[in-house]
């Protein structure tokens, strides 16, 4: 089969094309043909082991010490159709549309790709291969970030970072809550933004939403680039700032702040949890969230797909179509 393979940590370039063995599924996994990948910021950081020390070093440690060993295909979330089952495996059967996330296994940049059969969840019937690969990653974490700090109709929420992966399904979700949206990223997407439901959009090299005077119930920091202090202070007196992306200085500080004030600072991950897939699939179908996809790369040009999820101007998401369905 065709994979991306992984050659070392560095740029784009270290990604190759090659034929490798078709895996099996053990008796506990699945065999999925893959259609659909994703390319997220987290794959760009992985590929390049650009994080921090405190992350940088585990990582390194169960990928390997000088170049990717245990790890050979990236690719963090995939669609695709069941192919085959393990002996153990009763939920699924071959021809079953599915999506998943891969978290650690990576793998998504394959033709095929085995995956323990609690991964993969049914590919929602009004989404294609493409859109429904964008979910895990994503819709999960967008919804995550809005459960941790309780977003409620009628509440202000900020959402910075708001054009990407996340930050999408994040303005969707919220504005199905109820709540009234503003959208902070670059310039270029705001159009689109204004276009999936967000009431006010700010473009943060014009303007920094820290100083500008507005309170808000919930501030989401999906990138973690935003002002610490700032946020804190735009917050209303409950409100709650949602760090995405937390630096161990921002999880410090934000321990501090919620211990001694009425405003919570929260940072925790999310976990994948089949009700949550489960509520998303409601919402997709009721067509109140749908995902934003700004390119399609074929496999073989994953490399370039990361070169551009790297210039930081996506609009939602970057698609690797793998396979023809």
């Amino acid at each position: 089969m065709k994979a991306i393979i992984w050659t070392k940590y560095g740029p784009p370039e270290v990604l190759r094309l090659q034929h490798v063995e078709k895996p099996a599924p053990r008796n506990n996994e699945v065999l999925v043909k893959v259609y659909a990948a994703t390319v997220t910021a987290g794959d760009c950081e992985a590929r390049s082991l650009r994080f921090p020390i405190w992350l940088a070093l585990p990582m390194r440690l169960y990928v390997g010490l000088s170049r990717p060993t245990r790890v050979k295909v990236l690719g963090q979330e995939l669609a695709g159709e069941i192919e085959a089952v393990g002996r153990e495996v009763t939920q699924f059967k071959k021809g079953d549309p599915v999506f998943a996330a891969t978290f650690f296994r990576f793998g998504a940049y394959a033709e095929y790709s085995c995956l323990p059969a609690t991964y993969p969840v049914l590919k929602p019937a009004n989404m294609t291969y493409e859109e429904a690969a964008t979910i895990p990653t994503g819709g999960i974490n967008a919804l995550h970030f809005l459960r941790t700090a309780n977003v409620q109709s009628g509440q202000k929420v900020l959402i910075n970072g708001a054009g990407g992966s996340i930050g999408t399904y994040a303005v969707q979700i919220a504005r199905s809550f109820g709540a009234e949206v503003t959208a902070v990223d670059s310039a270029e997407k705001l159009a689109m933004l204004r276009s999936i439901g967000a009431e006010h959009v700010m473009d943060y090299t014009q303007k920094d939403f820290t100083r500008s005077g507005e309170t808000y119930d919930a501030i989401i920091d999906v990138v973690g680039k935003s002002s610490f202090s700032g946020s804190v202070r735009s917050l209303k007196q409950n409100g709650c700032y949602v760090l995405g992306n937390p630096g161990l200085s921002g999880m410090i500080r934000g321990r501090w702040i919620s211990r001694t004030s009425g405003k919570k600072v929260l940072f925790e991950p999310a976990s994948y949890r089949t009700e949550d897939f489960a509520f998303l699939k409601e919402l997709i179908a009721a067509g109140k969230i749908k995902p934003v996809i700004d390119r399609r790369y074929p496999l073989e040009e994953t490399a370039e797909a990361h070169r551009y999820v790297e210039t930081g101007q996506k609009k939602g998401n970057v698609v690797i179509t793998v396979g023809d369905y």
